[in-house]
C-alpha cells in the first residue's frame, strides 16, 4: 500500500527537514562562501577550502546500510580586480543514508567601495543533484506498486542572491537560497519533495584585545520561513596563527574548535571541530567532526603600482 512508502519517505524528509535540506556546518565562519554568494573575492586574494563533516560519528539508522551523515565541500573564491567583482565556485556532496545530494554551484559578486568597507551584491547559480537508493529503505507491503529498486537520481537548476558587507571591524552578509523551489518527484508525484528557500544571515566582529590577541564574536542564523536555528560562536585568534573558541547551536551540540596557519603570509590553514550533541542523543550518536584545509594564494590588486622595495631605501 502506500502508506508503506509514503510513511518511509516522510520519515527521511523528517530527518532532512530544515536542519538537514542543506548540509550544516560547525566552522561556517571560514565557509561563508556556501551560505553566501556576495561573499565571493571579499578577502581579496584566491583561496581554495576543503571541508569533511562526519556527523554523529557511529550512528546506525534501522535502514540497511545507511550510517551517519557525512558531508565534503570543495571551494575555491577570487576577487577580479578590475571589473570589482569576485567569483566562487564549490561543489557539495551530502550523503544522508538512502538520500545523496551533490550540488555544483558557480557565484558571482559586484564590490562597491564604500570608504574603508566593502558592500557586495552577489548571484549564484548552479545544479541541485539529488540521488535516492530505494534498496537502503524497509518495506512495509512487499507488493507496494510505489516499491521501486535500485538508485533514481534526477537534476534540478538552483538559484541564490545575496548581500554582504564588510568594514575593518566587523562584518554583516544576508543570503537567500533555492530560489526557484525546484521539486524532485523521481517519475512519481507522491514523492514530490521541494528545495524549500532558506535564508541565511551570518555578523561578526573583530575586537583587539591587545597586539596579540583579538577576539571574534559571530553569529548564523538560518530559516526555511518555517522554522529557523542559530550557531553563535566565539573565537579567539593568536598572533593571527592559532585560533581556538567555543560555539553553541540551538537545540542541537555545544562545539569547540581550534585551528593554525602554517607557511609564509599564514597561506595553509588547519582547522578542526568537535561537535558535542546535547538534544535527542538517545536517537543520534553523541560526537560529530568536521575538518577544514584552506590554501590562501596572495593577490596584488589590479590599478595599484606594485612597490619594490630595496634595503638602502626602505623605511
Amino acid at each position: 500500500m502506500r502508506r508503506g512508502l509514503l510513511s518511509i519517505w516522510l520519515i527521511s524528509i523528517s530527518i532532512f527537514a530544515f536542519g538537514q535540506q542543506d548540509p550544516q556546518f560547525s566552522q561556517y565562519m571560514f565557509n561563508q562562501l556556501y551560505f553566501n554568494p556576495a561573499y565571493a573575492g571579499i578577502p581579496g586574494s584566491t583561496q581554495f577550502t576543503a571541508i569533511h563533516r562526519t556527523q554523529w560519528l557511529g550512528y546506525e539508522s534501522t535502514f540497511d546500510g545507511a550510517g551517519n551523515p557525512q558531508t565534503q565541500l570543495i571551494s575555491a573564491n577570487s576577487p577580479i580586480f578590475k571589473i570589482r567583482s569576485g567569483i566562487g565556485l564549490y561543489v557539495s556532496n551530502d550523503n544522508l543514508g538512502a538520500l545523496n545530494n551533490l550540488e555544483i554551484q558557480g557565484s558571482y559578486a559586484y564590490h562597491v567601495a564604500i570608504k574603508n568597507s566593502k558592500l557586495s551584491f552577489g548571484i549564484r547559480a548552479g545544479i541541485y543533484s539529488q540521488t535516492i537508493d530505494f534498496d537502503k529503505y524497509r518495506w512495509i507491503d512487499p507488493d507496494d506498486p510505489l516499491r521501486q529498486a535500485g538508485k533514481e537520481t534526477q537534476m534540478k537548476p538552483d538559484l541564490a542572491a545575496g548581500i554582504y558587507y564588510r568594514a575593518e571591524k566587523y562584518f554583516l552578509g544576508l543570503s537567500f537560497d533555492h530560489l526557484l523551489n525546484s521539486e524532485f518527484d523521481f517519475g512519481n508525484d507522491s514523492l514530490t519533495n521541494a528545495l524549500n528557500t532558506h535564508a541565511y544571515f551570518v555578523g561578526g566582529y573583530d575586537y583587539k584585545v591587545n597586539y596579540d590577541l583579538t577576539l571574534t564574536p559571530s553569529v548564523l542564523v538560518k530559516s526555511d520561513f518555517a522554522t529557523y536555528t542559530f550557531d553563535i560562536s566565539l573565537l579567539a585568534y593568536f598572533r593571527e596563527k592559532l585560533w581556538f573558541g567555543l560555539s553553541f547551536r540551538q537545540s542541537d551540540a555545544m562545539i569547540a574548535m581550534i585551528g593554525y596557519s602554517f607557511l609564509k603570509d599564514n597561506a595553509l590553514q588547519v582547522g578542526y571541530s568537535f561537535d558535542y550533541i546535547i538534544n535527542a542523543q538517545e536517537a543520534k550518536a553523541p560526537t560529530s567532526h568536521e575538518f577544514l584545509l584552506r590554501y590562501t594564494i596572495p593577490t596584488l590588486s589590479s590599478g595599484e603600482k606594485r612597490i619594490i622595495r630595496t634595503p638602502r631605501f626602505r623605511h
